[in-house]
């Protein structure tokens, strides 16, 4: 039996716009995501790392690739996905079958709330495993990607804070 798509549909989408954009990445944010990592046992472990396609996801994910191996970690995968598309799925395999110690998201909201539907319905994907950008940490995001989809979701924020999920709300603080 076939499961449906977990694909929004554009008209279920518009409920949340107007979508922010990617912005660039910080220093703050990339130190602090960095450390996250590192505070959270990761530290020289492998990460599939996941991007879309705008500029600034990608200089994102680039500036986090060079700063996560010059600290000694490895690369399990590295996949980008577009904004809109059909399923997600093949990039949603491209990044759960390494089976890396930890997943980092660099995207824009939308595309983010779509590929995040798609990888906890249809691979082992774990949010609590999962660290992002401050774009990732959109209350809109949570909302549209629904119930428990991104529970446990950990990342920096622009000006270096911390943001957590839990229960359906992203909260913000400067402990880890």
């Amino acid at each position: 039996m076939n499961e449906p798509s977990p694909r929004l549909l554009p008209e279920t989408l518009s409920d949340y716009a107007p979508w922010p954009v990617a912005r660039p990445h910080t220093a703050r944010e990339l130190a602090r995501l960095l450390a996250l990592l590192e505070g959270c046992g990761f530290r020289g472990g492998s990460v599939a790392l996941g991007h879309g396609r705008d500029a600034a996801s990608k200089d994102a994910a680039a500036a986090f690739a060079d700063a996560w191996q010059r600290s000694g970690g490895q690369l399990a995968a590295v996949a980008d996905w577009p904004e809109d598309a059909a399923s997600w799925l093949r990039q949603a395999r491209r990044l759960t079958r390494p089976e890396p110690d930890a997943w980092v998201v660099a995207a824009g909201a939308a595309g983010w709330v779509q590929m995040s539907r798609r990888l906890r319905h249809s691979t082992d994907w774990d949010p609590r495993r999962t660290f992002g950008f401050a774009s990732a940490g959109d209350s809109r995001v949570v909302t549209a990607a629904g119930p428990g989809v991104l529970d446990g979701m950990r990342g920096a924020t622009a000006d270096g804070r911390l943001w957590t999920i839990r229960r359906g709300w992203v909260v913000e603080s400067d402990a880890e």
